[in-house]
């Protein structure tokens, strides 16, 4: 494992920040990392892809995503909680990655700009291919293995039967001695065998089984129920 557990100091914060108002951020004191893939889970506004930038940032990897060579700021956003954090780390990681939807455009364009081989990512310029080809393509030329993969939300650019590839991928680099922290609405991705899911609803993070997870129980219900539950809402929304 290449990060073992988070601890956030509290005691070393100076200032109020967005981020005391969320509450599993704000109860939050220890986190352990004990499966190669990790999952973070939970309604929007819940604090998952929070917590997820600051691991990101305290490990070295640029806030907008990238590996930790690259140096790029459109506009900076991040929150200081990375400054309350401390990992314990094993093993150092050969390779890495912190791959976020929001910012995907101007990583790509981070690529683009200081003439990256483009051999290492599917040997055209990631702008060249659609949203969700050059995410995998990404994912598939540049994840070497033996490497720490942080990814926000990657379900944003994949369509159902792509998510199934990333599955795959994901999967390969795990019998390659890497380590996956994915904050996820998807869920297919959460299906993945012997994965820990925490959840950040009502206020705390727990960790819960695939089948507790609001993606899977959603998704569920509308499948089993379309007509009636389609029905239902459009009633409730006249």
């Amino acid at each position: 494992m290449y990060i073992k557990n988070l601890r956030i100091n509290w005691n070393q914060q100076e200032c109020k920040e967005y981020y005391n108002e969320i509450l599993s951020i704000n109860n939050l004191e220890t986190l352990d990392f004990k499966k190669r893939i990790t999952f973070f889970v939970g309604e929007n506004g819940s604090g998952k892809s929070t917590l997820l930038e600051a691991i990101a940032v305290k490990y070295g990897f640029n806030p907008e995503g990238g590996s930790i060579n690259y140096n790029f700021s459109t506009k900076p956003t991040h929150s200081s909680l990375s400054e309350l954090l401390t990992l314990s780390k094993g093993i150092r990681s050969k390779d890495g990655f912190f791959l976020r939807a929001e910012s995907f455009y101007n990583m790509a364009s981070y690529v683009d700009d200081i003439g990256i081989d483009f051999e290492g990512y599917g040997g055209r310029s990631l702008h060249e291919q659609s949203h969700g080809e050059s995410f995998l393509t990404l994912i598939n030329n540049r994840f070497r293995g033996n490497g720490l993969y942080l990814l926000d939300e990657p379900e944003a650019a994949l369509s159902p039967q792509r998510q199934l590839s990333l599955l795959v991928m994901i999967n390969k680099l795990v019998n390659n001695n890497s380590q996956f922290i994915i904050a996820t609405h998807s869920p297919i991705l959460l299906g993945i065998d012997d994965a820990a899911i925490y959840s950040f609803d009502n206020d705390d993070i727990n960790q819960i089984p695939y089948e507790e997870t609001e993606s899977y129980n959603i998704t569920k219900l509308f499948i089993e129920n379309r007509e009636i539950l389609l029905k239902r809402l459009m009633n409730d929304s006249e």
